[in-house]
């Protein structure tokens, strides 16, 4: 099992400074990768909640981390394909290159119909455009000329230079569905949960992943399973997992590692109670959660 991180991003403790600081203080405590999330709208009157009203670009962040750190992977859990692909191939190489290879590159569909609106990009048939866009990615990456004809997407004879070194960025896909689960074994690199997960429930989409990859004739032991971990410290054990003392959540790690997740990261972001705190405040709490839950 490895332990990342996720960076102030949402809320009174995402200052520049506090990222610096967790950055730094995650690489020397052993964590394995920092990580980031996107939100570009907070339509006026939804119910999302705190923790997307106010979200750093998640690419700049890490690019800016990528500078002050030397060994940590950096990952962005998820970039929406309502983002101009190509664009999008040329930011992460780009960032791929100058991180050292650090990159961990996590793909969504998406699910704020605003936002979609605003990019000009339809919501309709977001699986196969998902589909699609993955695979205009790792042509942008890998081809020498990219020539693309899709449903979505068209790319005229071009060349798309420098690819990235020392090679791609390992590809994640998000999605709670089953189709998205098996679109994930099908395409990517590894599979990365949402914020809404049952993580109790981990066992049966562990499983259903390992077979599905198998299936596909690829290696269910190199697939990356990753749960981005809504980690909510409180005196007490709650129902939910991740979510109790530090020895309870200790314990729910060792659960997840044990019910073959590979990967999990603490974000502090998605805890409602803790994006609402004063900086000094959440920031206290969080450098008090990188020493006690560090690997």
């Amino acid at each position: 099992m490895r332990v990342g991180f996720a960076v102030p991003q949402s809320g009174a403790w995402a200052t520049p400074d506090n990222l610096r600081r967790v950055a730094s203080r995650a690489e020397a405590l052993g964590y394995h990768e920092l990580w980031t999330f996107q939100r570009l709208l907070y339509p006026v009157g939804h119910q999302m909640g705190p923790t997307y009203r106010s979200v750093h670009d998640p690419l700049i962040t890490l690019a800016h981390l990528s500078g002050m750190t030397s060994r940590i992977r950096l990952g962005v859990a998820v970039i929406n394909a309502y983002v101009q692909p190509l664009v999008l191939a040329k930011q992460l190489a780009t960032l791929q290159t100058l991180s050292g290879g650090r990159l961990t590159a996590g793909i969504g569909l998406g699910w704020v119909p605003e936002e979609f609106e605003a990019t000009g990009v339809g919501m309709e048939r977001r699986g196969r455009r998902g589909e699609e866009y993955v695979e205009l990615l790792r042509e942008a990456w890998s081809d020498d000329v990219i020539e693309h004809h899709g449903e979505f997407y068209r790319v005229s004879p071009s060349h798309m230079d420098p690819k990235p070194e020392p090679g791609p960025p390992p590809v994640l896909l998000g999605g709670a569905a089953e189709v998205a689960l098996r679109r994930a074994a099908r395409l990517a690199d590894g599979w990365v949960s949402s914020s809404r997960e049952d993580l109790s429930a981990i066992a049966g989409r562990v499983r259903l992943l390992k077979e599905e990859v198998a299936g596909a004739g690829r290696d269910a032991e190199a697939f990356r399973i990753v749960v981005r971990g809504v980690t909510q410290v409180r005196a007490a054990r709650s129902g939910r997992m991740l979510t109790g003392t530090y020895d309870d959540i200790r314990h729910d790690v060792a659960e997840l590692a044990a019910a073959g997740v590979t990967e999990v990261f603490h974000d502090l972001n998605f805890d409602r109670e803790f994006v609402t705190l004063g900086a000094k405040e959440a920031m206290r709490r969080a450098e008090e959660a990188l020493e006690a839950l560090a690997p």
